[in-house]
């Protein structure tokens, strides 16, 4: 399928139906009214960064799942796990029993809320819940003065990104958003080759990815309406708090929890809000991108009122900078490719488009990465006929090294992920494989709470990087050209796009 002979599947009628069937959740009534203007309380506290060989006294909202492989690393460290809160008492309990053998003060909580109010020994805390508790969570803990490490995506909505960027500003706090592949050398060695310029003048670049379909099947739900009815809430979770600022409506087993809610507009941000942040992550960096001012959906299948379309293809449009011509970035999710036509050298080396990965098309030449996270990538000029990586690509491999490294004794072991699932009616831990993300990009985190390095994700890179993403997110439900304007936040002359600016905000949630 060729980017350039899309036509719009999508008509202003599909995105009437779209918005007006989730007022609940997009509309600004039953948001506070005062949140587009939020202000920082005047008592917030002061950050607390520690000494080289001190310890970290670390706090955890999400346990289980990718939050076991961010908290248990730090834990390997030597760090302090002071506080535990999920909305399932399974993964806590689960964790306490480990941490007690080295601090048996450690606390547990279903309700982060509870755990900020009872805990402030913090120095630090690690977020990894659904993508609409970020923030909440997040802008808490740096009011606390806590620094934070926030899974990916880092926020839902736009407002919330520039949020959390005044919030983290103000407070001095350091900040890591957790796309793990930013702390791979081989990564910051791709981006390093970027930034020389060898490519030429680049203007195009395309990112694809499989989910939510794996292997052919869905790996969460798009393209789905709303689940009806409702189902008796399981033992030891607490709905109430799992939904936290989102909207009412009642639990449905086999979605929302523990894993199927990311793609429910509610929740998440669908495959480009979960994969984004990774895949995006090289051309996004190497390139120099930072300020959208376009987004277009060109694909969005099976579009509903709940979430978001199964399958999509959105063209985002980046500002000039530094000399550099605007780029025209071109995303596919939900098995979508790009045309075998922009990588003819690519096709004839690997006999067809990857499955996976990002393509930087400039004037002397191509980058491609087929994996997620940017490690491996392969490039070749104007007249050669295959790909070659670029650890054997003499155009390439002599460099100057400009990107600083992170600590490869840092990198060096693997981490499981735990996963729970109700078995028998009984909570049981299960392990979901190694996690292919280093351990460094969390030991970065911490080095940096102690004064020793910076963060390679901190708020200069994940606030623009999550302003396309978001921008573009917006572009699968609402269709026809966007035109985004970064200084007000808003769509220009666009209601329905404006109404997804803003999140809504539970009563007794407000943050």
């Amino acid at each position: 399928m060729n980017t350039r002979d899309i036509k719009h599947r999508i008509t202003r009628r599909d995105a009437m139906r779209c918005v007006a069937g989730a007022a609940s959740t997009l509309a600004f009534a039953g948001c506070s009214s005062a949140i587009g203007k939020a202000k920082l309380t005047s008592t917030r506290i002061a950050p607390r960064f520690r000494k080289p060989g001190e310890k970290l006294n670390i706090g955890v909202v999400g346990v289980g799942g990718k939050g076991w492989s961010n908290w248990e690393p730090m834990f390997k460290m030597g760090e302090n796990i002071v506080a535990l809160c999920d909305v399932d008492r399974a993964p806590v309990d689960a964790a306490l029993a480990i941490v007690r053998n080295r601090n048996n003060d450690v606390q547990g909580f279903t309700d982060f809320r509870k755990m900020f109010d009872a805990c402030k020994n913090m120095d630090a805390v690690l977020v990894s819940t659904p993508d609409h508790s970020h923030a909440s969570a997040a802008i808490r803990a740096m009011r606390m003065g806590c620094h934070v490490y926030v899974e990916k995506p880092l926020v839902r909505t736009l407002w919330e990104n520039r949020y959390f960027e005044r919030v983290a500003k103000e407070c001095g706090v350091i900040t890591q958003m957790g796309n793990q592949g930013s702390g791979d050398n081989g990564l910051r060695r791709n981006v390093e080759i970027l930034h020389s310029g060898v490519l030429g003048p680049v203007k195009e670049a395309h990112v694809w990815v499989r989910s939510p379909f794996i292997n052919g099947k869905f790996y969460w739900p798009q393209g789905v309406p709303r689940p009806a009815g409702s189902d008796p809430v399981p033992s030891g979770l607490d709905w109430n708090c799992w939904l936290g600022t989102a909207p009412l409506r009642p639990y449905k087993k086999g979605f929302y929890h523990p894993f199927n809610w990311r793609g429910f507009i509610d929740f998440g941000g669908g495959a480009f809000g979960d994969m984004g942040c990774h895949t995006m992550n090289m051309p996004f960096r190497g390139l120099k991108l930072a300020e959208v001012t376009e987004a277009e959906s060109m694909i969005a299948d099976d579009r509903n009122s709940d979430t978001y379309p199964s399958r999509n293809s959105v063209r985002l449009r980046y500002a000039a900078r530094e000399n550099m011509p605007a780029v025209d970035l071109f995303w596919y999710d939900g098995g979508v490719l790009p045309s075998a036509e922009v990588m003819p050298q690519v096709v004839a080396t690997m006999g067809e488009v990857p499955k996976s990965g990002s393509l930087i098309i400039g004037e002397k030449g191509i980058m491609l990465s087929t994996n997620d996270y940017g490690e491996t990538a392969y490039v070749a000029f104007k007249g050669e006929a295959k790909i070659r990586s670029v650890s054997k690509h003499e155009a390439v491999t002599g460099l100057p090294q400009t990107v600083v490294r992170c600590k490869e004794e840092d990198s060096k072991e693997l981490h499981k992920e735990a996963r729970f699932v109700q078995r028998d009616g009984e909570w049981q831990m299960v392990s979901m494989g190694v996690s292919p993300s280093r351990a460094n990009h969390r030991s970065e985190f911490v080095h940096a709470c102690k004064g020793e390095t910076s963060c390679y994700s901190d708020i200069n890179v994940s606030i623009p990087m999550m302003e396309g993403v978001l921008v573009g997110c917006a572009a699968q439900i609402i269709p026809g050209k966007l035109t985004w304007d970064t200084k007000t936040q808003t769509f220009k002359g666009n209601k329905d796009a404006n109404r997804l600016v803003t999140p809504f905000v539970r009563k007794g949630w407000k943050y």
